[in-house]
C-alpha cells in the first residue's frame, strides 16, 4: 500500500481502458515525483511525521474492489426463485439470464 498526498481516480470505457489510463497517470506521476517504497499502514504510522495533522484534519476512505474475471463462455445453471419475484422479473426483461448476470455483477463489484 502506498499512501500519498495525492489521490487519483481512474476510469475508462472498459476495464482495459481504465488500466491503460491508470498506467499513464502513474507513469506521469513517477516521472514528476519521487514515489515512496511500498509500506504497510503500520509502517507509515510509525514513520510519518504529518500523521497527527492528517488524522485530525482529513478523512480516509478504504475500499475493496472485487474484480470479476471476464469470460465470454456462458454456463447453464438451474436456480430456484420465488414465483412473485420471477413474475416481477418478467415484467422488466425478456432475457432473465442476462438480467440476473448483470445484477450479480453489480452486486459483486
Amino acid at each position: 500500500m502506498i499512501l500519498m498526498r495525492r489521490a487519483f481516480v481512474v476510469t475508462g470505457t472498459s476495464f482495459d481502458d481504465a488500466v491503460r489510463n491508470a498506467h499513464e497517470i502513474l507513469a506521469y506521476y513517477a516521472q514528476t515525483a519521487k514515489l515512496p517504497p511500498p509500506r504497510t499502514l503500520e509502517q507509515i504510522l510509525q514513520t510519518w511525521e504529518d500523521w497527527g495533522e492528517w488524522q485530525a484534519n482529513y478523512h480516509f476512505i478504504v475500499t475493496a474492489i472485487a474484480v470479476v474475471p471476464v469470460t465470454t463462455k456462458a454456463r447453464r445453471i438451474n436456480i430456484m426463485m420465488n414465483e412473485g419475484l420471477l413474475a416481477q422479473l418478467d415484467t422488466v426483461t425478456q432475457n432473465r439470464s442476462e438480467f440476473i448476470s448483470r445484477a450479480v455483477e453489480r452486486a459483486l463489484v
